[in-house]
Parts: structure tokens; sequence; C-alpha cells
């Protein structure tokens, strides 16, 4: 398995940055996927863009078919636990889903004290707070340690070109944002999500580190589990048998998520999401495309199939006949 450089090299030329499908409904931009909606349908086409700091950084070969199939192979593995709202994958790129009412509150489970970002628990704990997201946190905890149980940390969901911003529970509700027992039921099924996905990851050799979840409701008020679940984006993955090694030697645990894009942007470039972000040299991208595709073949126990014919045109072709 794995992917031949030459490949992603000559892919680096034909990413996709952007779509514009006006014949399959009105078009919603997110960080990285490009949704069209139209009666009650919803086509969502995940894009190759990498987002760090909530700016999108750039594009990295075959991201977004890594991206789409990988929570395509989560939401068919974890339906036994959560409804979701996946109805096909008629391409690549591309899945058509159930319309759900996105609550404003994305659910983020954390194991470990880690991170970079301006949202992450390393960076509040090295600053000196001991509370985090309503959970009191002990002194004399190290990088990358793991917690004594995984706690739920919840942020809102900002904007595009806006930071998410994390809360508590009681804060949360407080704003009005979400009501009690949504955000109980929410919480609860999530948990649930995590628990299954830290133990199949297990089974990889992985150690699911964190992940978000979004949720949304359907017509009748159900939960049901939106986005994506458990990719490469969405989640922070180790390898476990080289963790206990790199945490005792101070090391940082390699990581097969985009954690490697937010570092190279922090320790070569200074950038941590202030201003115009510093364009990715094709190394980066083709090196950050090796990882999501390893994450994925990890996973999934699947060799990855990359498409490499032109990406608009064949969306285009797929789309039509699929809906």
């Amino acid at each position: 398995m794995g992917i031949d450089l030459s490949v992603l090299r000559r892919q680096c030329e034909q990413t996709l940055g952007r779509t514009e499908f006006a014949e399959f409904g009105d078009r919603e931009e997110g960080k990285v996927r490009d949704n069209y909606v139209r009666g009650g349908r919803r086509a969502i086409v995940v894009t190759d863009r990498v987002s760090a700091f909530d700016v999108v950084v750039g594009t990295v070969p075959f991201k977004g078919q890594v991206l789409n199939q990988i929570a395509a192979f989560w939401f068919e593995k974890t339906r036994d636990v959560a409804r979701n709202h996946l109805v096909s994958v008629p391409d690549p790129n591309v899945s058509i889903v159930e319309e759900c009412r996105p609550l404003p509150v994305e659910f983020v489970y954390r194991a470990y004290l880690t991170g970079v970002s301006s949202t992450a628990i390393w960076t509040a704990y090295e600053r000196g707070e001991r509370r985090f997201c309503g959970h009191a946190l002990p002194d004399g905890l190290r990088k990358h340690e793991r917690l004594r149980e995984p706690i739920l940390t919840p942020t809102t969901k900002a904007a595009r070109g806006d930071h998410d911003q994390n809360a508590s529970r009681e804060e949360l509700i407080e704003r009005g944002l979400i009501g009690e027992e949504t955000f109980d039921r929410a919480a609860r099924l999530t948990r649930e999500l995590f628990t299954a996905g830290q133990a199949f990851a297990e089974t990889r050799g992985l150690i699911l580190v964190d992940t978000k979840y979004e949720i949304g409701t359907d017509a009748e008020g159900n939960l049901v589990v939106i986005d994506e679940i458990h990719t490469p984006d969405s989640s922070r993955y180790w390898y476990r048998e080289a963790y206990e090694t790199a945490l005792a030697e101070g090391r940082d645990p390699v990581a097969l998520d985009k954690e490697y894009v937010r570092r190279w942007l922090v320790e070569e470039r200074g950038y941590r999401g202030e201003g115009p972000p510093p364009t990715l040299p094709d190394e980066v991208r083709c090196e950050a495309a090796r990882r999501y595709i390893e994450a994925y073949e990890l996973v999934t126990g699947l060799a990855f199939e990359p498409d490499t014919e032109e990406p608009t045109e064949r969306i285009r072709r797929n789309l039509r006949a699929a809906i």
C-alpha cells in the first residue's frame, strides 16, 4: 500500500480548490466542503482545501478523496451507535446526505493533553490555566500526557474566517446557544462514538487522541451525526507503539492528521492564523497527502485508490448521474 511520490507531485497541479456547480443547487461554502442544496437534498463536495487555525492555507493532493471515503467508512462502522446523514457516495469527492439542521455547537472529545492551536488544551495548560471548558486539570501534567479520562470540551461554531471559541456546557446553555436536554443527549451520543472510535483505532495500532463531532436534527427532532467523523481533519491519530517512547523522550508523537501542517506553519513560518497564510511548498503538500493516505489505509485496512482524472468534470458527470 502507500502511494508513489511522483503521483502526488503530478496531482499538485490539479487539486480541487474550488467548485461551481450551480446546476445542482444553492452553494454553501465551508472551509473544506462545498455544499449544494436543493429540495431537501444536500450534495457535499469535499475539496482538497486544508485549513489550520480556522484559515484555509492551501490545498493537499487527494485530500478530499481521502476525507470523503474515510468518513463514509466510519459512518458505516458506527451506524449501530448513532444515526448519520450519509445516503450515498457517487464520486470519490462527493457524498449525498440527508438534509439536517446543524446544532450551533461542536462536540470535541479530548483524551490527551496536546495541540498547538489557540483553542488546544495544551496551549491553555501551558499558560497556567487549570480549568478547561468546565473541567479541573491537576498540576504537573506533561505535554501529550493521557488524561485520567476523556473530557468533552465543546466549542462554538464560528463563521468562516472567524475562530471557534472553547466553552463549557454551562456557558453554552446560559448564552442560549443550545438547550440543556439537547446538549446532554448529544454529549451522551458523542461520548459513545468516541469510545467506539478509540476501541477500533486500537485494533489498527492507532490512538484516537481527540476528535470533534457535528450533530444535526432531522425533521422529527432526532439527533443525527453530520459533516464528517473520525477523519484526519476532525481527529488526531498517533501510532500506539511509538507513543510511550515519544513521551519518555519529550518528543511529539508522530501524527497522521493535519497536525503536520499546523506544526509546519508554526515552527517554520511562525504562523498561528493571523493575517494571510504563507504558501505551502509542494514538498509539504505531498508529505501531508502521504500522511492522509496512510491514515486512510491504516484505519480502513484498504488500499487507497486515487482517481487522477481532472476532478471538476468528473464530479459534474457523477453528480448528474446520481441526482
